[in-house]
């Protein structure tokens, strides 16, 4: 007869057991993770373009025109900031990659165009965003760019 007493721990099945039950709160849980982080991803990428409008604003204000890369709003590698690199940035975004998600500035004809895409769509990122001088901020679900015409992000 078993004695009770001697026996200690836990049994090989009652283990697999609980890994079992684990594994399958982990891959219920694991999807909503994902999307949560990157809807963080994509809000931060709305937060940096409004950076960057502060920023162009700031340079305009200073340079009499708007800054046409984010090197120019950037930090100087050395010395005082000036035109070239007017300090008004952090060095990550300055180098176009924050948080998940690729950043471009291009200048145009009295203003400057803000790109953001995710380094990895559907990982980093589900939307792409454009934006201009006006500050309207767009929004384009998918891998392609998003333009003028997209619809405004919320």
């Amino acid at each position: 007869m078993w004695n009770l007493k001697r026996r200690r721990g836990f049994s090989l099945i009652e283990l697999l057991i609980v890994i079992a039950i684990i594994l399958i709160i982990i891959t219920i849980a694991l999807p909503r993770l994902t999307r949560a982080r990157m809807y963080t991803q994509e809000v931060a990428a709305l937060a940096a373009i409004r950076t960057i409008h502060t920023a162009q604003t700031q340079y305009y204000s200073q340079f009499n025109r708007y800054a046409t890369s984010l090197a120019e709003l950037g930090p100087p590698q050395s010395g005082n900031a000036n035109a070239s690199a007017a300090d008004l940035i952090g060095n990550d975004l300055a180098n176009g990659k924050k948080q998940g998600y690729v950043f471009t500035v291009t200048g145009n004809q009295g203003g400057y165009i803000v790109q953001a895409m995710p380094e990895t769509f559907n990982t980093g990122g589900s939307r792409t965003f454009y934006s201009d001088q006006t500050m309207v901020v767009h929004e384009h679900y998918g891998p392609e760019p998003a333009t003028a015409q997209d619809p405004e992000s919320k």
